[in-house]
């Protein structure tokens, strides 16, 4: 009897350890499918691609040219028409996306310089949200100081191909093991030249619009295009890898955004061409597939909206705002205008040529502080600076001093519409609302003729030849310029 009951408690000592061991198991699994519930703060991919026109995408409505994953991503997610960059060049436009300010403000309005370093980027402001920060490719933005990602991976070099890859395995490591919550900025060197080598390319092959249909006939243009075509469709190759592993490892808690930095033809300008830029988002469990917005936004509102998803409020110096409501489905305006400027100096093919602009969604402004027609009231008592103002005027002889356009009607500004008697009250709105907005972001010009500041370059020196990049200075006016000659941007000049 005594042996009997000594089994049945044993058998019930068993029975009870394994109903617990079940609840364990149980609580565990209800534990981590509550932390993966709980755990709201999605991923965050932002792949950006380097020089290419928003008309060059099929779902732009180029079907010429090879983006089949841009196309579906389209179809998954919500394409944006009026999405702007302020400068369209590679460090200004990219400074924008991770300070949240213009590059007025962030210190960063010519190439190849750095924003002040008192900025608070991404790196900081995302990280206090508890997110890891990640660089996956093409930097040109400094200094480290600001942009301390917690990753950073450089392009690699790959064969048979003119520029070098993104890091796709490091991509795919961090993706298998991320364990909190990041932001990853993948930065593509594609289609930005040098392009591919493509042989007996024909012109039907190529789209045209009223800013190079001239040029059909040009077989070096034709060539070049073509190259271009044939580097955006490798592009296209590294996005289908980056989504396939985004599908393949992350949840449909992921924001995946596409741009590009700025348009190649548009370069150094402030037409559309250049500032307006591809924009596409995917977001599963939030963005309705197949949506548009036609709102206005701005590289500036990318990290307001970012920490806004995060939990968090944006800094009160920023430009930018939040366009999480629009990716809601809430498609209300955020912005009644978007700015954008022009500095070409610092730039291989330097010149004294600044210019800025407004655009509401339908008119644009344009002030060319250095135009032919204003050239007598920039011209200085010093000589040699006068040298370089008249260059810069005659580089651009067929710019005005003031530009306006209706872009509904014109949407590639082929027709100045500064005089048209009907627009005089549209002009000036736009031009008391621009000179505004660049004393608020401490610009060195206003709308003062004649103020027309000379600022240090750091690279690129207006009289100086830097070989092989830079060998157009003549011999005559080659280190003419004196130090108190320039406007110094103290920043610049830090070599730290």
């Amino acid at each position: 009897m005594k042996q009997s009951s000594t089994v049945i408690s044993l058998v019930s000592l068993l029975v009870l350890m394994l109903i617990n061991t079940t609840k364990v198991h149980a609580n565990t699994t209800v534990a981590q499918s509550t932390n993966i519930e709980n755990n709201s703060k999605p991923n965050i991919i932002f792949y950006l691609a380097d020089d290419q026109d928003i008309t060059d995408y099929g779902v732009y409505g180029n079907e010429k040219v090879h983006t089949p994953a841009i196309d579906k991503l389209a179809q998954e997610g919500m394409l944006f028409n009026r999405a702007f960059t302020a400068q369209a060049i590679c460090a200004p436009s990219r400074t924008q996306l991770f300070t949240g300010k213009y590059p007025l403000k962030n210190g960063a309005f010519a190439n190849h310089t750095p924003t002040k370093p008192d900025i608070s980027s991404v790196t900081k402001q995302m990280r206090e949200l508890g997110y890891q920060v990640v660089l996956a490719g093409k930097s040109h933005v400094k200094p480290a100081s600001v942009y301390d990602w917690d990753q950073e991976w450089e392009p690699v070099p790959k064969e048979g191909v003119p520029r070098d890859y993104i890091p796709l395995e490091n991509i795919e490591r961090y993706f298998k093991s991320a364990t909190k919550p990041f932001v990853m900025f993948i930065t593509s060197k594609y289609p930005h030249g040098k392009y591919f080598d493509v042989k007996n390319p024909e012109v039907k092959d190529i789209k045209f619009h009223p800013f190079d249909s001239h040029l059909k006939s040009d077989k070096a243009y034709i060539k070049k295009r073509a190259g271009y075509y044939r580097s955006i469709a490798e592009d296209n190759t590294q996005i289908e890898h980056v989504l396939k592993m985004v599908d393949k490892y992350l949840t449909d808690n992921t924001l995946f955004i596409y741009s590009a930095d700025h348009g190649v033809s548009g370069k150094f300008t402030v037409k559309d061409i250049g500032l307006n830029i591809p924009f596409v988002a995917r977001w599963p469990r939030v963005i309705k597939p197949g949506s548009t917005s036609g709102q206005l936004i701005h590289y500036t509102d990318v990290l307001p909206t970012f920490m806004d998803i995060a939990g968090g409020k944006q800094d009160s110096s920023m430009d930018g705002k939040s366009f999480l409501p629009i990716l809601e489905g809430n498609d209300a305006p955020i912005h009644q205008y978007v700015y954008g400027i022009r500095t070409n100096q610092n730039i291989i093919n330097a010149h004294i040529f600044p210019s800025r602009m407004i655009r509401d969604k339908r008119y644009k402004y344009i002030r060319n502080f250095n135009a032919l027609e204003v050239l007598d009231k920039n011209l200085t008592d010093n000589p040699n600076i006068n040298v370089f103002i008249l260059q810069g005027a005659m580089k651009h002889k067929d710019e005005s001093f003031e530009e306006l356009y209706d872009l509904d009607n014109d949407p590639f500004e082929q027709i100045n519409l500064i005089n048209d008697p009907q627009l005089q009250n549209v002009k000036q709105r736009l031009k008391t609302q621009l000179f505004s907005w660049m004393a608020e972001q401490g610009d060195i010009l206003d709308e003062r003729l004649g103020n027309l500041p000379i600022i240090s370059a750091p690279l690129f020196k207006l009289d100086q030849n830097r070989p092989p990049l830079r060998t157009s200075v003549s011999k005559e006016h080659q280190n003419i310029l004196k130090p108190e000659d320039y406007y110094v941007i103290e920043h610049w000049e830090n070599k730290k």
